[in-house]
């Protein structure tokens, strides 16, 4: 087999989702696309040894709510570079002229983007980084924009770059970032690779949780597999694709890939319908006390708020289409949040919240607001947040924060109003948050959620939103 894909940030949604694709592909004779993944982060360092000591080999454990379960090898990444150790050797990948496609999952804060405004950040940290060492990258459209000048300068044609993260139009999120970084660089290399580099969007769906200790087990008990990091998910899978491809691509739709013209459609659906609701239960449901996903979708109360979620704000948000059935998907959706066999953690839903509230629910919230209607079930999750960064639960337990920004939330959340206030972090809220009916909703949420349980806060606001 030989590499024709690089995917940089390989992680358990990556091994559950694209490589198994692809595995199926070289399995059936496409030798040529074999998978190099790129660790870019320090914490990646676990999976490089992890991956030289097996070969690139790994499991992965599928499980239905029924509890039927199938277990299976994955070779297709033949290859794996942590970037910290040897830059040069990525470069040299990335500019292979086998090099046909390069894939992302670099998570929603890695695109370099302005959250509120949705545009290129010149100021991000990373931008900075790579623009001081840009022959020695250390982020993802660093390593892009130097590979593709390289090619460009050695008479290779570029390859295509497929964003494979839960972010919408997410290709033409990481053109901005590709063509915004190259441009601070040289205007006419931004130019360039806006009119040469391809991009297309596309939707990905499979709820994978992080790796329990307990899989380990699990595999050698049951199975007789030592694997040192195996990924376990649902059984569910979906990846709607633009077929839109500047060196070819393997033919995904023989691995039930969608392939289609236009993606936005089925990203919006899966953005507002299942990220969504993913930012409601997993703030209000740490509170309630619950720590996997499944209890807290089990919950009369927190099922009662997802549908009124759904129903009153995130689905009237979306463009009615032919044969798509939003409220149908839903129902689908609490099945799958529901399944016991997957263990998914709300800890895991719930990390880097200033980075996924923005894409997931604000934008629900300012449609709602722009048509005159009322959206509480985002101001819930919000002023959930919001408590949920005060660090103890309903029980008085401990409640971890994972987000880069957590000191400057946990000073917010100390001031009630003016400049220093919760909504009033524009980077987050942008316009929303000066907006006097979001504003209004967000203190009647945040006064229920500090006066009551959290479960009487959901009641309370479920009548509301059904009266």
């Amino acid at each position: 087999m030989s590499v024709g894909i690089v995917h940089l940030g390989v992680g358990g949604f990556h091994r559950a989702h694209q490589a198994v694709v692809v595995d199926d592909l070289l399995a059936a004779g496409h030798r040529n696309w074999g998978i190099c993944g790129v660790g870019l982060m320090p914490n990646d360092a676990v999976m490089r040894d992890v991956m030289q000591a097996q070969d690139s080999l790994y499991s992965l454990v599928t499980r239905a709510a029924s509890g039927e379960e199938s277990v299976r090898v994955i070779g297709s990444i033949v290859e794996y570079i942590f970037g910290p150790d040897d830059p040069d050797q990525v470069l040299r990948r990335l500019t292979d002229p086998e090099t046909k496609i390069v894939s992302l999952t670099i998570t929603e804060g890695g695109y370099l983007q302005n959250h509120a405004s949705g545009d290129f950040d010149p100021d991000s940290p990373m931008v900075i980084s790579d623009l001081s060492t840009p022959s020695r990258p250390t982020g993802a459209f660093g390593y892009i924009v130097e590979a593709v000048r390289l090619r460009r300068e050695r008479g290779i044609a570029p390859f295509t770059v497929m964003s494979c993260d839960n972010i919408r139009s997410n290709g033409d999120v990481a053109r901005a970032a590709t063509v915004g970084l190259a441009t601070l660089r040289s205007t006419e290399l931004g130019d360039w690779i806006e009119k040469n580099v391809v991009f297309p969007n596309s939707m990905v769906d499979r709820i994978t949780p992080v790796t329990a200790a307990s899989e380990l087990q699990h595999l050698r008990d049951e199975y007789g597999i030592d694997d040192s990091w195996p990924v376990a998910s649902e059984n569910f899978f979906q990846w709607v694709l633009e077929d839109n491809f500047g060196l070819g691509r393997p033919p995904f739709a023989d691995a039930g890939v969608e392939l289609v013209d236009d993606v936005l459609p089925f990203e919006l659906m899966k953005l507002r319908l299942l990220n969504g609701s993913h930012q409601v239960i997993a703030y209000l449901g740490l509170l309630m006390g619950y720590r996997l996903v499944h209890d807290a979708a089990q919950d009369p109360v927190m099922r009662e708020l997802l549908r009124a979620f759904w129903a009153k704000e995130a689905i009237p948000s979306l463009q009615k289409l032919q044969n798509i059935d939003y409220s149908g998907y839903s129902e689908t959706l609490l099945e799958r949040y529901s399944n016991p066999h997957i263990r998914d953690t709300l800890e895991r839903l719930a990390t880097d919240a200033s980075n996924r509230i923005p894409i997931f629910v604000l934008p629900i919230a300012q449609h709602c607001v722009e048509g005159g209607r009322a959206a509480l079930a985002c101001a819930l999750t919000v002023a959930g947040w919001a408590k949920f960064v005060e660090g103890v639960d309903d029980n008085g337990d401990p409640l971890t924060q994972n987000d880069a920004h957590s000191a400057e939330l946990s000073r917010r959340v100390q001031h009630p109003s003016g400049p220093d206030s919760f909504l009033a972090d524009s980077s987050v809220f942008g316009a929303l948050g000066s907006q006097a009916d979001f504003v209004a909703q967000f203190e009647e949420m945040s006064k229920l959620v500090h006066s009551l349980p959290v479960r009487d806060a959901i009641k309370h606001a479920c009548a509301s939103m059904n009266g």
